[in-house]
Order: C-alpha cells, then sequence, then structure tokens
C-alpha cells in the first residue's frame, strides 16, 4: 500500500516502519483483518469526528472549515494526536485519551474497583497510572480478617497480572506507572521491586520524593517514615543510604525513576479539588484521581523554513499550528467517550489537554546546532516559551467563545479564564514521531542507525537516520566503509575525514553528555504546565554516581520527575545500537 502522504525525503527504511505500525495497529480492517483504510483516510476519520464539537457553538459551516484544518495539519504530518485518537476516532469505542490516574484506597473494595477499571480503560487504548502510597504496610494487622497486610507492592503484581490479560483496543499491551512516596514504610521493598528478570514487566516506577527528603539527603540526615492509614511516625530512616539504594537500583535496571512531588503539586491548577499523586506511565501527566487527559505533538522539524541565511525556524507557522492544536484538542474533550463515570465527571470539569513537540533533535540538526550545547538550550526555552503563550492564548479565546472550564469557577484566585485547566505537555510521542518521521519528543537521536524491539509484538524495526545519509552524501563521505561504521556502531565519532562540526552535531544520545539531557528537560519544563518526559540514556560504562548527579541536578533544575536509562542493563530493550539489516 503506498503512503503518498510522507515526504519524498524520507528514507525507505522510516517509510516502510510506519507503514507497517499504521497496518498493524491503526487503519481499519474488515473482519477477515484485511486494512481497509490509507493513512489519508484515517486522518480525514479523525478530523471529521473531532471537528463535530464545533456544531454546537459555531455551527456545521463552521465544523467543515475546522475539519479541513485539521486534517491538512494531520495529512502534511505537522501535528498528530495521541494513539488512542488516531485509533479509535469515529469508530465504536471513540475513547480518544491516553493518560488516566486511578485512585487505590486501603481497602479490598477499593482495590478490585481500581483493578476493573484499569482493564476498561487498557481495552480502550489508554494507560494508567496509580498511586499506592494510601495503602497499608506489609506485615500490619488487618482487624476484619485478623490476618497480616500484603503491602503494596503484592498488589501491584495483581494489577500486573491483569494487564498481562488485557490488550489495548486489540492493539497494545497496557501500560501503568506505579508510585509510592519516600515516607512510606513499604519503600525499600517498592524501589527494590523491579530489580528482578521481568518482574512488574508492565509498569514504570517512580518514587515520589520530597523536597524535605531531598533536603535530608544534602544534609546527611535521617528522615521519618509516616503511616498511611494513621499519619503517625512509622520509623527513620537514612535519608542518604535510601538515596543510594534508589539510585544503585535505577542503574542497575532502570527503574525506580523520581517524581519530585512538590514541584509538581507547585503547578497545581486547582489544588481546591485535591493534590497530584500520580501520572500518567510516562511522568509527564500529572492527574487527579480518575482524571484524564488527551495529548498531541507538533513535529517541530516541519517547522524550519530555509532562508537566505540558512536555516531558520517560522513562528508564523508554528503559531497557527498551536492554535489549531489547542482547538483541536478543546474538541476532543466533547467527542471523547469516557469508560468509567468518575473519569467523565472530573475529566470535563477540568478539561485539561496536554500540547507538546516531537522532532526537536532533527530541527536542531537542521538548524545545525549541536544538542549539547548552550545555544541548543536557549532555543528550547524561547520555543516552548513561544509554545506556551501561544497555547494560553488560545485556550483564553476558546475560553471567551465556548466558556470557562466548568471547575476553574470553584477556585478562590481562578485568575485569567481558560477553556483548559492545563495546556502544555511534553510528552515522549514514541510511535506518533514513527508515524511522522521524527524524533521523539525533545530526546536526541538516539543512534545514527538501529533496532527498534517490541514495538509490534516482537517484530523488529530497522532503520538508519534520513539527515546523516545526506549530510555524508554532501561532502562524499558516503561509502561502504561508513555505511559498515554506522551500521554496526550506530555512530560517526570514529569515522575518518569528518567537519568536527558535523559530528559534534550528531552526537547521539549516549554520546551527549547527562548534564545537558537534565538541562534540556529543565529548559522546556519551566513553560510546561504539566511535566516533560525525557529519558537520560547512559552508557553501559556509567556508573550509579552517575545517576545520584543525574537525580540531584534535575531536583536543583526543578524538574517534575527524572528517569535515567543505562544501556544494557536489561536482557530486553525496546532501542538497540546498530542495525545489521541497514548494510
Amino acid at each position: 500500500m503506498a503512503i503518498a502522504i510522507f515526504p519524498d525525503r524520507r528514507a525507505s527504511s522510516h517509510a516502510e516502519n510506519a507503514r507497517t505500525i499504521l497496518e498493524a495497529r491503526y487503519l481499519r480492517k474488515d473482519d477477515a483483518g484485511r486494512v481497509i483504510e490509507t493513512p489519508e483516510g484515517m486522518f480525514r476519520r479523525v478530523a471529521h469526528e473531532v471537528a463535530k464539537a464545533d456544531i454546537p457553538f459555531d455551527g456545521a459551516e463552521s465544523a467543515q472549515r475546522s475539519e479541513g484544518d485539521f486534517f491538512e495539519s494531520m495529512r502534511k504530518l505537522e501535528f498528530l494526536p495521541n494513539s488512542p485518537t488516531l485509533m479509535n476516532a469515529g469508530r465504536d469505542r471513540q475513547q480518544l485519551s491516553a493518560c488516566f490516574v486511578v485512585p487505590v484506597e486501603d481497602s479490598l473494595d477499593s482495590i478490585f474497583d481500581a483493578v476493573k477499571h484499569t482493564a476498561l480503560i487498557h481495552q480502550s487504548g489508554g494507560g494508567t497510572g496509580f498511586s499506592f502510597s494510601r495503602l497499608r504496610p506489609k506485615g500490619e494487622l488487618v482487624r476484619s480478617t485478623r490476618g497480616e497486610a500484603s503491602g503494596p507492592v503484592s498488589f501491584m503484581h495483581v494489577f500486573d497480572a491483569a494487564t498481562e490479560a488485557v490488550r489495548q483496543g486489540g492493539a497494545r499491551r497496557g501500560a501503568n506507572m506505579g508510585i509510592l512516596r519516600i515516607d512510606h514504610p513499604d519503600i525499600l521493598e517498592f524501589i527494590a521491586s523491579k530489580a528482578g528478570s521481568n518482574s512488574l514487566r508492565n509498569f514504570n516506577i517512580s518514587v515520589a520524593v520530597t523536597d524535605a527528603f531531598m533536603d535530608a539527603v544534602a544534609r546527611g540526615l535521617d528522615y521519618p517514615l509516616i503511616h498511611p492509614v494513621t499519619g503517625e511516625p512509622a520509623g527513620h530512616l537514612d535519608a542518604g543510604n535510601v538515596f543510594r539504594s534508589l539510585c544503585m537500583i535505577a542503574w542497575k535496571c532502570g527503574d525506580p525513576g523520581v517524581l519530585f512531588l512538590d514541584a509538581i503539586n507547585r503547578d497545581n491548577p486547582t489544588p481546591w479539588l485535591g493534590s497530584f499523586e500520580s501520572t500518567n506511565p510516562c511522568g509527564e501527566q500529572p492527574l487527579l484521581p480518575y482524571e484524564s487527559c488527551n495529548l498531541g505533538s507538533i513535529n517541530l522539524s516541519k517547522m524550519v523554513v530555509e532562508g537566505r541565511g540558512g536555516a531558520t525556524l517560522d513562528y508564523r507557522r508554528l503559531a497557527q499550528t498551536v492554535c489549531m492544536a489547542v482547538h483541536f484538542l478543546d474538541n476532543v474533550v466533547d467527542v471523547n467517550h469516557y469508560p468509567v463515570t468518575e473519569i467523565e465527571s472530573i475529566t470535563t470539569g477540568n478539561r485539561k489537554i496536554g500540547l507538546g513537540l516531537m522532532g526537536w533533535a532533527d530541527a536542531l540538526l537542521d538548524l545545525k546546532i549541536a544538542y549539547g550545547s548552550e545555544e541548543a538550550v536557549a532555543l528550547a526555552g524561547t520555543v516552548m516559551g513561544f509554545i506556551q503563550r501561544t497555547a494560553h492564548r488560545a485556550s483564553s479565546e476558546l475560553a471567551r467563545k465556548r466558556g470557562p472550564f466548568p471547575n476553574q469557577a470553584h477556585g478562590e484566585d481562578a485568575g485569567t479564564p481558560r477553556r483548559n485547566a492545563t495546556v502544555t505537555t511534553v510528552a515522549p510521542a514514541g510511535t506518533i514521531s514513527l508515524i511522522a518521521g521524527c524524533s521523539s519528543g525533545i530526546e536526541p537521536v538516539f543512534a545514527l542507525s538501529l533496532t527498534r524491539s517490541n514495538i509490534l509484538d516482537g517484530q523488529q524495526l530497522h532503520e538508519i537516520h534520513p539527515r546523516l545519509q545526506q549530510d555524508l552524501k554532501a561532502i562524499g563521505c558516503w561509502d561502504q566503509a561508513a555505511v559498515e561504521e554506522i551500521s554496526t556502531t550506530g555512530s560517526i565519532q570514529r569515522l575518518p575525514g569528518l567537519p568536527e562540526d558535523l559530528k559534534l552535531r550528531y552526537r547521539t544520545a549516549m554520546e551527549i553528555a547527562p548534564e545537558w539531557h537534565v538541562r534540556m528537560q529543565a529548559a522546556f519544563q519551566r513553560h510546561c504546565d504539566n511535566a516533560v518526559s525525557k529519558t537520560v540514556n547512559l552508557p553501559s560504562t556509567a556508573t550509579p554516581t552517575d545517576v545520584e548527579a543525574v537525580y540531584l541536578l534535575a531536583h536543583r533544575l526543578g524538574c517534575k520527575g527524572i528517569t535515567v536509562y543505562r544501556d544494557r542493563s536489561r536482557a530486553e530493550q525496546v532501542l538497540n545500537v546498530g542495525c545489521v539489516a541497514c548494510m
């Protein structure tokens, strides 16, 4: 099946991978499993369905214009919504959100209600986050049964098993985020819960750390554990020892990440409704209990234009795309079908949306700016600040026409009326970036040739970076020796005769110092309502001390969370450097 929407400059491996993913997950099929929809048809289906929300406010003619705008932006791969919207809009299920948080209270009824709700969400294509911090610790006496509580980690295995049994929308397995507060008595068991092979394989886990804990780490002090039911002190631990244990296990297996709980709640737009305890599976979307959010990403590489002085960002075009995307995502709230009544209530009350970007590394390559540089970090703040201001104005304009989000009226200091309680989120945009043929989220290029595993139930996807091929051909350095080196190592740093500025620009994720990863995330976070998904990729030679430094710097720079992954620290990983199939 030809995919005419993809631009000519994309390498064939990228186009083929996009085609494979679309056919497997996104495009409509008949009862025999045959694909009966083109990518253009998918975008038309989504645009038509989402534009329907205009009709009650502006009439059918306005909805038709919006449909055309939505379709063109998706067709040109300038903007894509999260996967459930592409999969489900205009189809029977019609569940269009990616991010959910399900509360888990300290009772069997609540726990197994949460398991049921999770199964429904996963079936509809969403991912779920949970805080297990309210569950009593392991070994605690349960008065009603005279038995002992099994603790948060044991119940996480129940959720993990349920996830294993349910396919998301028949297309992908569910994803979970499990969170426990640093002051929970079972925190050491939680920190080590993914250290075993294949343990909790459907979970990411993060420790919710407080500013008080981080202060205790810095000062070499003990900190108190708190009983989650009584609120009473339940012992003390050495903060430094716990922090080093957390970093050591993250070094070993990539989990746990850390969630900076106080930073997240300082930006809570509706504190009168409750505090944040959890996020979605990738950590970028803090949500209240039962709240959901739909996300979308602008392909920043499409905003680069060539001029007489070289490549620049087209801010006028970016502004138009931001306004269109805010309109699109706000409409999704109205046409969405919610899997649980409680989710519909809080979601439509706050109308949260999360607009972010992808293609950041590709845009930097086009602009001839090295990812690990002061220039790139400064540009990140400029670009995200522009997106944030433009998106807020667009949400305020929608509020003027359609009314603010309902729960804004209940706040003591509601501020400027907005249609949406939050507007911006920087998501990983993993699969949709493959469709768009651009780098994911704000990540640097992982490798110049790579193999993707576990994207389609074990099928491997191979690719070599298309811009690199063009740049090496332009200077006469694209030959068989270059192909073999890049395909084997995923890098150009050992290729002879290359200009140093080119090698600097093409440094890959593990060739960029960890400090630059964290500084880049912090630059985007300063202009983001919600949070930023970012993985600090470390080489296999990194040490636990390197992980400690990353977590400390992320807290100091105001990030809302941070994740590290050391290459080869798991027997199976999604991205692997090198691509023999590309040779």
